[in-house]
């Protein structure tokens, strides 16, 4: 076999190597497009409706008295009556749920979550032996339960940025309700 014939076999190997290649990325590219496509349309609503049923789930369990919270809250806010100012945390949390999960109350919703969303930190300044076990950075499992709202709240403001009805992003979900 003589040179020319050997580099001729390797640059035909090369090209359907590179042409195999090529050929995978597009495809790879294609359903990487679809699925982000496909995220882009669910993602935001998918948010707004766990976000509406994690303040439904939490306040209802203040309200009917089985949350694991309401020890906090009425330690936390101890010129109120734990009996009556848990259960009106409660309800006050159903109202945000309910506002996130009907499209035309998001800003209502917001509203209640970002009254509410202040009172939520105040253990890290009033209890801060039961917030951690080493200040500033070890949290205790209210600490952590404490600190997870940074994660409500980077939500809520996505969520808020759809009110807008005359946002074309948001046309489709408007219809799909």
């Amino acid at each position: 076999m003589s040179t020319s014939e050997t580099t001729e076999r390797e640059s035909d190997t090369t090209a359907s190597t590179s042409g195999g290649f090529t050929e995978a990325r597009e495809r790879f590219d294609g359903i990487d497009r679809r699925i982000t496509e496909e995220m882009t349309r669910w993602g935001i609503p998918t948010l707004r409706v766990a976000l509406g049923i994690v303040f439904i789930w939490f306040g209802g369990l203040k309200v009917i008295g089985g949350s694991p919270a309401a020890e906090l809250v009425a330690a936390t806010v101890y010129v109120v009556p734990p009996e009556l100012f848990v259960p009106v945390l409660g309800v006050w949390e159903v109202l945000i749920g309910l506002c996130l999960l009907y499209r035309p109350l998001i800003r209502v919703g917001i509203l209640l979550l970002f009254f509410q969303m202040p009172g939520t930190f105040l253990p890290i300044l009033l209890l801060p032996d039961v917030v951690f076990t080493t200040f500033p950075y070890g949290l205790t499992v209210e600490g952590q339960y404490i600190i997870k709202n940074l994660v409500i709240i980077g939500a809520a403001l996505v969520v808020g940025g759809t009110v807008r009805e005359d946002d074309p992003r948001w046309a489709q979900e408007d219809t799909e309700e």
